[in-house]
Parts: structure tokens; sequence; C-alpha cells
């Protein structure tokens, strides 16, 4: 009996352990995501003269991210990103060597009832409303080379490798560092957030500073968002000014076509130069595993920048292998004018300082493949 009983004891606390085990690996998690992009582009004109180029990160950026979350009960959940973009050429890091998690890195908390508070170097909500809210085809067919950038140089985007590359930080090749974030949760569809990045500075509160909103509608098909970002640099007015921008969209989803409406404002509050955008899209679920966006944006400065514009028409055609896997063919046109000698056209994305064609037109076609895991 007593054997009989000691037995039984064992088996009772091996089968609670594992019991325990198994709810304490289900209550925390981490994952390991990414995606990968590569392709050859051909442009038309690049400072004077066609080229062919390898390029990589263009549908969307090639990243890796780690991921994960701790249940701390009552809806309450910890939680991390930390992510990492590289370029496929070469398997450097982007922006530069070393800068492992420049993309991303937060830590926070979220509840089902109150929402979410980040930590870290985190987006501000010109890209996590409008991009990701769909209002915008360029993360859904066009790329990095369907965002703005034009002829519009003199705008002076401080730290920009062109003076207006992706000048209204639709792309997220930006992010605000040392920020604190709030998602809130979703309200029958409605959804906001806000966002503050410290400066830093001694007996100044907001030198150098960036604050952020975003708010969000969905209902059935439709859906409607705006958002506003202003970043002081300490180049602009000794940190007093910055780039300003705001914007909104509309988008309508017809079962098979996704239908977007977007527009954008930048101004450089120390100079005065500002952009308005204004774009419309589609994106078409043909058949099957076939789906073909379109979209038109045309880009407008101020005298300030020489009353400079752009036309710019962005089309691809992809092929779904699967849910993680597609391949796609891309074609961009752009067409600038302006009072000026400065109105060349300058896709984005072709960021390099010669990257900019010699007159007002620039053509472009790319085939790629894009991968996520």
């Amino acid at each position: 009996m007593n054997k009989t009983a000691a037995r039984t004891a064992i088996l009772v606390i091996w089968t609670v352990t594992q019991a325990a085990s198994r709810c304490a690996l289900a209550q925390s998690s981490v994952s390991l995501s990414g995606v990968i992009d590569g392709g050859m582009t051909y442009v038309s004109n690049q400072h004077g003269g066609a080229t062919t180029l390898f390029d990589s990160g263009i549908l969307t950026p090639t990243t890796w991210t780690l991921r994960g979350g701790e249940d701390l009960g009552d809806g309450f959940k910890a939680l991390f990103e930390l992510t990492s973009q590289f370029d496929l050429g070469s398997g450097a890091t982007i922006p530069a060597s070393g800068e492992i998690f420049n993309r991303s890195a937060y830590v926070g908390l979220s509840s089902t009832k109150f929402g979410s508070i980040t930590l870290g170097n985190q987006y501000d909500f010109m890209f996590e409303t409008l991009a990701l809210g769909r209002y915008d085809g360029a993360l859904l067919f066009g790329g990095l080379y369907d965002f703005r950038q034009g002829p519009f140089a003199a705008l002076g985007v401080p730290n920009n490798p062109t003076g207006a590359f992706d000048f209204d930080r639709m792309a997220g090749a930006t992010r605000v560092p040392n920020a604190v974030k709030y998602r809130s949760p979703d309200i029958e569809g409605l959804t906001f957030g806000l966002l503050y990045g410290f400066g830093g500075v001694p007996g100044s509160f907001s030198e150098d500073s960036t604050v952020s909103a975003g708010v969000n509608y969905e209902r059935g098909p439709l859906g409607v968002g705006a958002a506003y970002v202003e970043v002081k640099y300490p180049q602009l007015g000794n940190g007093h000014d910055g780039i300003r921008n705001f914007g909104f969209g509309a988008h309508y989803d017809f079962a098979r076509v996704l239908a977007m409406l977007l527009y954008t404002n930048t101004k450089n509050t120390a100079s005065g130069a500002e952009i308005n955008v204004y774009k419309a899209g589609a994106f078409w679920h043909v058949a099957g595993p076939w789906t073909l966006g379109l979209d038109y944006q045309y880009m407008q400065g101020n005298a300030v920048l020489e009353n400079n514009r752009a036309q710019q028409v962005t089309t691809a055609l992809q092929y779904n292998f699967s849910k993680r896997t597609l391949a796609y063919v891309e074609g961009i046109y752009q067409r600038a004018a302006g009072d000026g000698l400065t109105a060349q056209a300058w896709i984005n994305g072709l960021n390099q300082p010669d990257g900019g064609s010699s007159n007002q037109t620039q053509v472009l076609a790319r085939v790629g493949l894009q991968m996520k895991f």
C-alpha cells in the first residue's frame, strides 16, 4: 500500500509539473519573422544615362524581427520587438554597419481594455496609420519607388540622403528614437494613438523633440484615417523648427478591388518650403494568384521650391506562388516641371547623390521576388 501510494504521489507530482510547464510556455512566446525582397531594376535616365542594377528591399524592406510577449493575466501583456534591416546584395545592415536594431526596438505593456504603451525606437503615425492602414498602394504593390521624392531637394530635410527622400515619412524610412507611444484599443472600429519623442536637451522640453498622432476608423468596406507628425531638428532654428507633416486618406473595398485616396502636406517650418501630394489608386485581385495595382500621384511644391511639381504613374502585376512567396513586375513613369532649373525627375528610392534624372522624365522597370518567413 505504501509503495502504491508513493507511486501515485510521484505520478501526480509529475503530471502537475508537466501541466505547469506547458502553461508557463503558453503564457510567454518569442518568434522570429522577416521578409526578403530582391530584383533587377532598369532606370531610363540616372544622372544622364540608362542603368540596370540589382536592388533589394523595394516592395517591402528586407528585414528580420524578434518579437515576444508574456501574458500577465487579466488581459495584460508584456511585449517587445527588435527589427533589423539589411541589404540583400551585400548582407550589410542598413543604414550603417553595426546598427542591427535601427528599424525598431521597443518594450511595453498592452491591455485588451486600455490599449498599449511602448518605449523605444518606433514608427510615427504617418507610417503606422496611413501607410499600414492601406490608404497608399505603395506597401501593397508599388514599394519604395512608389513613395515620394521628386524634384524637391531644396526642401532640405536634415539627415536625409537627398533632402527629400520619403519627405512625408510614409515609407517608414525614418523612425523616432527615445519615444513613448500610446495606441488605443479598438472601439467599435475606431483606433487612435499618440507619440512623443524626447529631445533630451537640458533646459528645453520641446527642442529636438517629435510629436505625432493618428486616428483610424474602419467600418465594413470603408476606412478613413488621418495622421500628424512634427520633427524638430538641431539644424533648423537651433532645434525649435523642423519638418511638419499631416495627411488623411480613405479606402473602400469593392470585394475584389481596393480603391484608395490619399493627401499629404509637408512643410519645412524654418524655410517655408511646402509640398502637397494628391494620390489615387486601386489594387485588384484579378483571378486566382494574380493581382494588379495602379496609382497616380501629383506632387506640388510652393514658390520656395520654385513651384516644382511632378506627376507619377505606378503599376505592378504580382503572381502569388503561396501566402509567403510572390513574384512581381513593376513599371513607373515620372514627369517633372517647374519655374527654375531644378525640376529634374527623381523617383524615390534612387537615393544616391546621382539618382535623379538629368531631364524632366524618368522611367523605371523592375522584376522582383519577395518571400516572407
